[in-house]
């Protein structure tokens, strides 16, 4: 490291020992959780730390330091409120998918799941794939790499494997549990 860059950085290190509590005061009063004001004195000095030779002398350095600070909050606010939009629409789209799955609308949930956890990796795949995300054979056969043919097949025998697991628990005709296991005319063609 030559002797210029050695100057630069004490500079640095000199700015930021002289600067860091009045940065981290601007950030604090002006965050809604304490430590966000520490990622945004952070995001502060890395800017400076990247643009050194761009920090003006003396006290305008502090200035300038309140600058970058001062679209560093920018950001953060900005970045905040996307991430709130993004965790309500994403609140939104979990309540539709949780409500949509057929393991949470039986009153047997529980017995569904453990036969499906008896089945092989592959035809509880195959089975979820179908029943709970509405894939085609067709479709399910290109998610597993699989031939159309060999899913049908092996849909069905996954399915007669669920009937025997769950005997009786399934209900009466035309339950919910019917439409898992293959037994009624939902979901049939697929």
């Amino acid at each position: 490291m030559g002797s210029g860059d050695e100057r630069d950085e004490q500079r640095f290190r000199h700015i930021y020992v002289g600067n860091f509590e009045a940065m981290l005061a601007y950030a604090t009063r002006r965050v809604e959780q304490p430590e966000d004001a520490s990622d945004v004195v952070a995001e502060t000095f890395l800017v400076a730390w990247r643009r050194s030779r761009e920090l003006p002398p003396g006290d305008e350095a502090r200035l300038w330091l309140y600058g970058v600070a001062r679209r560093v909050l920018a950001n953060h606010h900005r970045g905040r409120t996307r991430r709130a939009r993004l965790g309500e629409r994403l609140r939104q789209r979990l309540a539709t998918v949780v409500s949509r799955d057929p393991g949470h609308e039986v009153p047997q949930r529980l017995a569904v799941r453990a036969a499906l956890a008896r089945l092989d990796e592959t035809d509880r795949e195959l089975v979820m794939l179908t029943i709970w995300e509405g894939l085609q054979p067709r479709e399910v056969a290109e998610v597993l790499a699989m031939t159309p043919g060999s899913v049908r097949t092996r849909l069905s025998r996954a399915r007669a494997r669920l009937r025997e697991m769950l005997g009786d628990v399934a209900g009466p005709p035309g339950h919910e549990l019917d439409v898992l296991t293959g037994t009624t005319a939902p979901g049939e063609g697929r």
